[in-house]
């Protein structure tokens, strides 16, 4: 189809969720019936920022379901578009002749009229509030006050998916929890007046011993998204690594480097269709990402009640500021069996159906050759959940291994990674040697030993400690990726809130080296740590 200019009325033709009803009400409105019976076939058509797609084959394929699209067939999509979409998707997705052109002048002048007039809800009334009344930034003297600020200045729906974890979040909560399990064995009379917490991952310099793990979707929690993480990340001298699901295109987080040698690191949910799949990598190599970390433990998505349920939680709200009285007679009408199942709840939530396209046949054995095949990139296997995949993932020759039970957003019950680093130190410390032995990469004419990679990400309830990171890698760890801690900097703050989070790290971890009397991360050994668990003592008395 040519493109051309088209009205709002005849957009909203093309809406397969329609009855029969509409188009006989748009021919009472004095649309022509000619082009209601033209228009009125099975079609999905949106407009997104004022130009017009048609959605209609597109439906089955949408990593977010046919659902939400459907949602929006026939109107304007723009507003739940943006925050969870790179600018390109439309554009690596649909063929050009999808595109059918641009709204006309009145359209226009229309839509945004409607969205000025727009009644705030009760949530964006109380963020509005609150994100007047934030404390100045330098008063965030811990990760735990920048995240109580992020609660506060977040969308509800936001909050919900980025605290939400599986089931009844057990295991998000002992992420944070196992860290209290250990105590130090601190060294004294040592010299610790110069103390450098700086490291290498995967060959290249870190000021600390922690990284930015991947986390999606940043533009829920501020406009600029990822690009904000990217430039703070650059600031203060530590690697991000980009997710799959960021709300920002691989090329707009790249550009937004603060200088072109800034290392960035690409977490690979890897496509079923290894033609897919190759071509996302090569576009990373393109941009110099300098590494995949290949993402194992969400082949499906978790079950996220919190996540599912805020919506829900929002309507309930909004029902609650009406005057008494209002919505009743819309709440009293009798479903029908088609009302039940066109409201039927989809439990993948915010993000869960773009894993419907995931590889869910990945092996040790299939899937590392290929992906050496098809790279010369580093290869690290992000998700590894227990000893004996830690040994499978060494022998199948990848060059680092990321302790994660995906923030606790997966299988309720899984360990959390401190406590499965500390298996791995007491039943096969061999891993440690084995990687530190075998799996050398050179980077940039660097050749640097690979230990053991180790990420935790950290939950809205316990927020981490920098000596918690001291323990990961006195028990063998390399670094410590946080996801959680850095979206809610950038959520409170952005960019600076960034930066902040890190200076907060620094002061913390070099002060803990101090105490614990050693002046470089490579002094961190297993015998200055120890698990205690003190409730069977409790239990006794």
């Amino acid at each position: 189809m040519s493109s051309r200019v088209w009205s709002l009325a005849e957009v909203a033709l093309h809406n397969t969720a329609r009855s029969g009803f509409f188009y006989l009400y748009l021919a009472d409105m004095g649309v022509d019936p000619l082009t209601v019976s033209f228009h009125s076939h099975s079609s999905c058509w949106v407009i997104i920022h004022n130009n017009v797609y048609d959605m209609t084959e597109f439906l089955p394929d949408h990593p977010g379901g046919s659902n939400i699209i459907l949602k929006y067939a026939g109107r304007d999509a723009t507003a739940v578009y943006d925050p969870i979409h790179p600018p390109d998707a439309l554009e690596k997705n649909l063929p050009p002749e999808k595109y059918l052109g641009g709204i006309d002048i009145a359209s226009a002048v229309s839509l945004k009229a409607a969205q000025d007039s727009k009644r705030q809800t009760k949530d964006e009334l109380r963020v509005e509030k609150a994100v007047t009344e934030k404390p100045a930034i330098n008063r965030m003297l811990s990760i735990q006050d920048i995240e109580d600020v992020a609660m506060r200045v977040m969308s509800y729906k936001t909050m919900s998916y980025y605290v939400s974890g599986a089931d009844d979040e057990l295991t998000k909560r002992e992420n944070g929890k196992a860290f209290s399990r250990f105590f130090f064995h601190p060294r004294v009379m040592r010299p610790i007046s110069t103390v450098d917490p700086s490291t290498t991952i995967l060959g290249f310099k870190s000021t600390l011993p922690i990284f930015v793990s991947a986390a999606g979707l940043a533009k829920l929690g501020h406009p600029l998204g990822e690009a904000s993480i990217t430039r703070g990340a650059g600031r203060t001298g530590i690697i991000q690594m980009v997710s799959s699901a960021s709300s920002l295109s691989v090329t707009q987080i790249a550009e937004a480097r603060v200088r072109p040698s800034q290392p960035l690191f690409f977490q690979l949910y890897k496509h079923k269709d290894n033609r897919i799949a190759e071509g996302r990598i090569r576009e990373i190599e393109r941009l110099g990402y300098k590494a995949i970390f290949l993402t194992v433990d969400a082949p499906v998505g978790g079950n996220r009640e919190r996540d599912v349920r805020a919506p829900f939680e929002l309507e309930d709200q909004e029902r609650e500021a009406e005057p008494e009285g209002a919505g009743e007679a819309a709440q009293e009408m009798p479903q029908t069996e088609e009302d039940v199942e066109e409201k039927s709840v989809n439990m993948d939530g915010t993000i869960g159906n773009s894993l419907h396209s995931m590889d869910a046949d990945m092996t040790f054995t299939e899937t590392v050759p290929w992906l050496r095949s098809v790279t010369k990139l580093p290869i690290v296997i992000k998700g590894v959940q227990c000893v004996a995949d830690a040994v499978l993932a060494a022998e199948a020759g990848v060059d680092g291994i990321l302790l994660s039970n995906h923030g606790g957003r997966q299988l309720d019950y899984s360990l959390p990674p401190l406590e499965v680093l500390h298996r791995i130190r007491k039943q096969r410390p061999d891993i440690f040697d084995r990687l530190e032995g075998e799996c050398e990469v050179c980077v940039c004419d660097v050749m640097t030993p690979l230990i053991l990679l180790f990420a935790v990400y950290i939950d809205a309830t316990n927020s981490i400690r920098l000596t918690d990171v001291l323990k990961a890698l006195c028990l063998g760890a390399r670094a410590v990726g946080l996801g959680r801690a850095f979206m809610y900097a950038n959520s409170a703050y952005g960019e600076a809130g960034v930066v902040q989070t890190v200076r907060i790290m620094q002061r913390e971890i070099t002060l803990g080296m101090r105490l614990l009397g050693v002046t470089s991360v490579e002094e961190l050994v297993p015998e200055m740590v120890e698990r205690v668990d003190w409730q069977p003592t409790l239990a006794r008395l």
